[in-house]
């Protein structure tokens, strides 16, 4: 305590004030100097004690910050009386309690981004071999039919590994935060349409046909690139997953309280035990002929989400999976 500066100044002065007072005192009448005496002892021990408390307290609090510093868990602050202290002392502790949130959401954030590029490399690497095995065939293949079929497959497999990259970086960008969406009004009729207008090729092959049911002026407000992105990666999936001779229904309500867009294909539906996590990444499902990469379902929640807007996946009564896009009003 006394290697602080300023105790020790007051220390002196308090000296000094206390000696002129004993001496005035003594100069009137000896009983007056004792008197003195007595009362700056008085004043000095209670001052000392105050200060010494005070002291202790702030020596408290120096070892919760080095603590804090140090990372230390579970660290303890003991409450204080009312005063400067206490205010310190409560500051201190909201001060403990935000960064030990900001360690675990760290914590957290660094355990996500080693277990994404774990998945990343695994996805990565699977079209790779497949690519690899492809051109080891294709190198000796003799009959002109089996190179263009090698060819064709290695082509295909290179066009999944572009689509898995750029929707990893498209993943990437929205979990950065550095995505800005536009607010623009968007029909929900040519929403559908332009959706669906890649997919056409494919649907005349495999023999799909679609139908689509949108009332006159239903839109949404959000940024048409980013929900045409969402909407046409549910239509892969229920795509996907309605085989040859199916049925694509797309359609729209509109109410006082929402906007909603509903997709149904005529496939087999999920699994029950894969509904709860269709949206997380990287999950393919429990099923052994589950395809895909687990990237589009997540990506198109988190486009959605990120819009104010909730998706929903669920079995039809009468076979088939049911998506199910809401704006509120």
């Amino acid at each position: 305590m006394l290697r602080n500066r300023e105790i020790r100044q007051i220390a002196v002065l308090f000296a000094v004030i206390t000696a002129a007072t004993a001496a005035a005192g003594f100069a009137i009448q000896p009983a007056a100097g004792v008197l003195a005496l007595l009362s700056a002892a008085v004043y000095g021990a209670a001052f000392f004690a105050f200060t010494k408390a005070r002291y202790r307290k702030i020596a408290q609090l120096t070892e919760q910050i080095d603590r804090v510093l140090h990372n230390a868990e579970h660290v303890f602050i003991s409450d204080s009386d009312e005063g400067e202290l206490a205010v310190l002392q409560s500051e201190i502790t909201k001060m403990t309690l935000r960064i030990r949130e900001q360690n675990d959401a760290l914590r957290k954030e660094k355990t996500h981004l080693a277990d994404s590029l774990a998945d990343i490399a695994h996805q990565l690497r699977t079209p790779l071999t497949s690519a690899n095995l492809m051109l080891s065939l294709l190198k000796n293949e003799p009959e002109e039919t089996g190179r263009k079929a090698l060819a064709r497959e290695t082509e295909e497999l290179f066009l999944q590994m572009e689509w898995l990259i750029n929707s990893l970086l498209k993943l990437s960008r929205l979990d950065a935060g550095i995505v800005v969406f536009q607010k623009e009004r968007i029909g929900i009729s040519g929403l559908l349409h332009t959706a669906l207008r890649p997919f056409q090729i494919s649907m005349e092959l495999h023999h799909i046909e679609a139908s689509i049911v949108a009332p006159e002026g239903a839109a949404v407000w959000g940024d048409a690139g980013w929900l045409l992105e969402a909407v046409r990666n549910i239509l892969k999936n229920c795509l996907e997953n309605t085989g040859d001779n199916g049925r694509l229904e797309l359609s729209c309500e509109d109410t006082a309280l929402f906007t909603q867009i509903t997709m149904r294909d005529s496939g087999a539906g999920f699994s029950e035990k894969d509904l709860p996590r269709l949206f997380d990444r990287f999950y393919r499902g429990k099923s052994a002929g589950a395809s895909g990469y687990g990237i589009g379902l997540a990506l198109c929640k988190t486009i959605i989400t990120r819009q104010g807007g909730t998706v929903t996946a669920k079995n039809h009564p009468q076979g088939g999976a049911v998506f199910v896009i809401r704006f509120p009003k």
